[in-house]
C-alpha cells in the first residue's frame, strides 16, 4: 500500500492524493485525517498495524504537515517516505495559527487551538536514524515553509531541490514515476 497523508487543513481528495490514486491505482490510500493531532495519528498508527499484521508493504507519502506524520512512522516502523515540503517544526509553524481555521478542500471550519499545536511535539524526530528510506522533495519557493529546515535536519535524505516552485510543489505528478522507483516497485 501506498499511504498518501495530506496537510494541515487538507484533505485525501486533493489534488496531490488524487495524482497519487491516478498514478498507482489500487495501491493507493488518500483518507481524509482529522485536524487533531492525536486522532490523525491514531488513525495512522491504525493504518500501519493493519498492514504489519497483514505482512503487506506500506509505503508513505506525505505533504507539508503531512510530511511530519510520514517521518514519525517511517522511524516508528522503518518504512520508506517521501517528505513533500514537510514541516519539520509544525508546533512552531502552526502556533501562529491558532483560533478559526477552515479546510481547503471542502471549506469546513475548525478550531486549531494551543492544545492541538503542544501535541505536535509527541511525534518530534530529531533526525531519521536511516536517512536513506528518506525521498525529500523540496522546491525553494515554499512561501509557507523554509525549506533549509527540512533540508538541515534531514541530511543523508535522497533530495529532489528544484529553484522556484511553492508550498503545493509545483508539478508533483512529473516526480510519480521517480517516486515508485525509490519504493522499488514495478512499473
Amino acid at each position: 500500500m501506498i499511504l498518501y497523508i495530506h496537510g494541515f487543513a487538507s484533505s485525501g481528495l486533493g489534488s496531490k492524493a488524487q495524482a497519487v490514486r491516478d498514478y498507482f491505482g489500487a495501491e493507493a490510500f488518500a483518507p481524509s485525517l482529522s485536524y487533531v493531532p492525536d486522532l490523525a495519528m491514531d488513525t495512522l498508527v491504525q493504518i500501519a498495524e493493519r498492514t504489519r499484521r497483514r505482512k503487506e508493504p506500506l509505503h508513505l507519502i506525505g505533504s507539508s504537515l503531512g510530511g511530519f506524520y510520514a517521518l514519525y512512522l517511517a522511524e516508528r516502523y522503518e518504512l520508506k517516505a517521501v517528505l513533500i515540503n514537510p514541516s519539520i517544526r509544525p508546533w512552531e509553524t502552526l502556533a501562529a495559527h491558532t483560533g478559526e481555521a477552515w479546510n481547503y478542500y471542502d471549506g469546513a471550519r475548525f478550531e486549531w487551538n494551543e492544545h492541538h499545536v503542544e501535541t505536535l511535539e509527541n511525534y518530534r524526530i530529531e533526525a531519521p536514524s536511516h536517512p536513506e528510506r528518506i525521498l525529500l522533495m523540496l522546491q525553494s519557493g515554499d512561501e509557507v515553509l523554509d525549506y533549509r529546515i527540512a533540508l538541515e535536519q534531514l541530511k543523508g535524505a535522497k533530495l529532489i531541490l528544484e529553484e522556484g516552485g511553492d508550498h503545493s510543489f509545483v508539478a508533483f505528478e512529473r516526480h510519480l514515476g521517480r517516486i515508485g522507483e525509490f519504493f522499488d516497485l514495478k512499473a
